[in-house]
């Protein structure tokens, strides 16, 4: 086995604790400044907890379904050309569920809005 060989294991143990470490910091940072034992000049740093949002988790579906639509195209097509269609489509297919996503997020946004003016207008 070459040293270089044995490196591999070495640096994933170091990654490895280093993304431990980072979570474990994290989270200790967090209680503290919800304890109020930090100053107030630290808590802008971190942030409340990200509102979920349900259209990224439509908008990567979406890309996801036209990446295996296009694998799926890709080995329909003949032998000479497959990788050409595959990528082709990939790119195509991918493009368009984002384009198609954000038809779809526009429309949701602007629903909460047309009903406020709505019921302002109505009070």
């Amino acid at each position: 086995m070459s040293p270089w060989e044995a490196m591999i294991p070495v640096a994933m143990f170091i990654v490895f604790a280093a993304i431990v470490k980072f979570i474990v910091d994290s989270s200790t940072r967090k209680k503290l400044i919800e304890k109020g034992l930090v100053d107030e000049k630290v808590k802008h740093l971190f942030p409340e907890k990200p509102k979920p949002q349900p259209l990224t988790s439509l908008k990567w579906g979406m890309v996801c379904i036209g990446v295996g639509i296009a694998l799926l195209v890709g080995r329909l097509a003949p032998y000479d050309l497959r990788e050409e269609v595959t990528i082709g489509a990939m790119f195509v297919l991918a493009g368009l569920a984002l384009v198609i996503y954000y038809f779809m997020a526009s429309r949701k946004s602007k629903k909460p809005n047309e009903e406020n003016e709505q019921g302002q207008s109505m009070s």
